[in-house]
């Protein structure tokens, strides 16, 4: 099941993301704690974004969180990764807007792969001096097409 999320939701969206990202990048694993995990979810992520998940029964299988032409999260967990989750959750983004554009890590090939593959296309890779993490960065866009 689709749906969006509430703010009751914060913490099982923080798992879902701290899962995923510890899993995609373990040479970041430990750069923040699930407290401040929780406070970047219900101070950051809730007020600015829509933030939708993906449940099988009770668990939170993969959230998005996006906003104005941009996706600011897109996680799922790894067990549910390689099921379809990912682009169910990528297409409701992609509905509720004519342009998207996002940051991925330039290391994080699986992810990088999966937007590509949706019709992002690569825009700009920076050095990573901008972002939290000083990880080489990538930005990719992706525009509706005429139908």
């Amino acid at each position: 099941m689709l749906r969006p999320l509430a703010l009751t939701d914060m913490g099982a969206a923080a798992q879902v993301h701290r899962a995923a990202f510890d899993r995609a990048m373990p040479w970041l694993v430990g750069l923040h704690t699930p407290d401040e995990d929780h406070w970047f979810y219900r101070e950051r992520v809730f007020p600015t974004c829509r933030v939708w998940g993906r449940f099988d029964g009770d668990e939170l299988r993969g959230i998005i969180a996006f906003r104005d032409g941009w996706i600011e999260q897109l996680y799922v967990r790894p067990a549910a990764q390689g099921r379809g989750v990912g682009t169910e959750l990528l297409d409701i983004a992609k509905g509720a807007s004519e342009r998207l554009e996002l940051w991925t890590f330039q290391r994080n090939v699986p992810a990088r792969r999966f937007y590509e593959a949706r019709g992002f296309s690569l825009a700009e890779e920076t050095d990573g001096a901008r972002n939290e993490e000083k990880e080489s960065d990538a930005r990719y866009v992706w525009t509706r097409t005429s139908r």
